[in-house]
């Protein structure tokens, strides 16, 4: 599957989770966490700063 990282309307990085991992120097765990309900929902109301996954 192929992701999206994105930081406010800025694209950091395309590809599977691992490679966004490696691009990023963060775990893979981290990443997958940034596509969570728990993540948005902590997220939100905080400015455009958060990293946000998305699937695509």
């Amino acid at each position: 599957m192929m992701y999206a990282l994105y930081k406010g309307e800025i694209i950091l990085a395309t590809g599977t989770i691992y490679q966004i991992a490696e691009k990023m120097n963060i775990k893979a765990r981290t990443v997958l966490f940034y596509g969570t309900k728990s993540y948005l929902k902590r997220a939100s109301g905080k400015g455009d700063n958060n990293r946000v996954l998305v699937k695509i």
